[in-house]
């Protein structure tokens, strides 16, 4: 018998059931604040986890999906959004705009859609994890159901990678 849901984690289920995610909410004993937390929990890699960012764009919030394996480069995704200046929501504003904390906020289950922008970076993983709309909660999807779950725009939102000069490895 799994462990009831937190209040916002029934939010983000019926979110989810709504758009056809059929992966179950997992509740983690730990919390899964961090994409490291995450992914030691998991036993996955840390670049599968879909960590749900919200910065301020235009004076909007803007919620970045983006992969655990790297940092948002904000002056890039400005520049690939066409937009101002992007800076990091506080954790009022976070709430305010998701209704949910820092470290559970879900890809879904806000009080209004938010625009999102999904990172290409999570394409290559097979397996998506999600924080669940609470600390110790989490949900399996795929890159496509991210991207149809939050209406998100496949954006990259580090620059491309420099070629290595040490090929060697």
């Amino acid at each position: 018998m799994s462990s009831p849901l937190p209040a916002r984690s029934v939010a983000v289920a019926e979110a989810l059931a709504a758009a056809g995610v059929t992966g179950e909410i997992l509740v983690l004993p730990d919390s899964a604040r961090t994409a490291a937390e995450a992914a030691a929990a998991l036993g996955c890699e840390v670049g599968a986890i879909a960590n749900s960012l919200v910065f301020t764009c235009d004076g909007e919030p803007l919620l970045v999906m983006t992969s655990g394996a790297h940092r948002v480069d904000t002056a890039h995704l400005a520049a690939e959004l066409g937009a101002g200046r992007i800076t990091r929501a506080s954790a009022d504003q976070v709430r305010e705009a998701t209704g949910q904390a820092i470290g559970g906020v879900a890809p879904t289950g806000h009080p209004a859609p938010l625009r999102t922008v999904v990172d290409t970076a999570l394409r290559q993983y097979e397996v998506l994890w999600a924080a669940a709309g609470h600390p110790h909660t989490v949900v399996p999807m795929t890159y496509q159901e991210l991207l149809r779950v939050t209406g998100g725009a496949a954006t990259a939102v580090v620059p491309p990678a420099e070629p290595s000069a040490a090929a060697d490895d």
